[in-house]
């Protein structure tokens, strides 16, 4: 774990971060906040373009609470087999568009409580979902996060709550609504876990990650 660095290293980091991609996006598909719930829970353990195969089809045929029980739970499992603990997945699927239609009248509520209600929604899908649907400045820390946070001193903690708590903390406020997605987007493409590529990396020289790769 690095040290916290401190809050003009972090400025100059993601200043640079934003000079490279201004408005980072999130890469599971989805055409309105209901499917996006449904493709957070479903990427639990799973890539983002693995959910993305399953649900393009899944969504034209139910992007609703209601057409999704519509559909019934064997209907759903044959459009997800092919995700990572898909029958637990289908279950909580089923479950959460249930409670939508009989206590949100088949609206997704917007406060974090109210969504990790929902079964299958942690901490971590209700800060997406409140992150990318409604603009809240939501920090979802995934092992991506955990890592990058942790490797340069960004913001380092021992459990995925202290590594949010410290983004939260360290990370400037007009930066805040984008953190998630350019840690994600760093950790997955250029700082990853077994090789980061360090010698194309934009904040080599504000990184103290000590056993940095000295070839691509």
């Amino acid at each position: 774990m690095a040290k916290q660095l401190d809050y003009h290293t972090i400025r100059q980091i993601f200043t640079r971060f934003h000079e490279a991609d201004p408005e980072p996006k999130g890469e599971l598909e989805h055409v309105n906040v209901y499917t996006l719930v449904v493709a957070v829970a479903l990427s639990a353990q799973a890539t983002d373009a693995g959910v993305n195969k399953a649900t393009r089809s899944l969504f034209k045929v139910a992007d609703t609470p209601q057409k999704m029980l519509d559909l019934g739970l064997e209907g759903l499992i044959e459009h997800i087999k092919t995700i990572g603990l898909f029958r637990q997945k289908a279950k909580n699927v089923m479950k959460l568009s249930q409670i939508l239609v009989d206590d949100y009248g088949g609206e997704v509520p917007n406060s974090r409580a109210a969504l990790q209600s929902l079964p299958g929604v942690g901490r971590k899908t209700a800060n997406v979902v409140l992150n990318m649907w409604w603009h809240y400045p939501a920090q979802a820390v995934d092992t991506h996060i955990f890592r990058v946070g942790n490797r340069t001193g960004i913001a380092p903690g021992k459990t995925v709550d202290a590594v949010e708590r410290a983004i939260e903390d360290n990370v400037p406020a007009d930066f805040q609504l984008h953190a998630h997605h350019w840690l994600i987007l760093h950790g997955r493409y250029h700082c990853k876990a077994r090789k980061p590529m360090c010698p194309t990396c934009i904040i080599r020289d504000l990184c103290p990650f000590e056993d940095k790769t000295e070839t691509p």
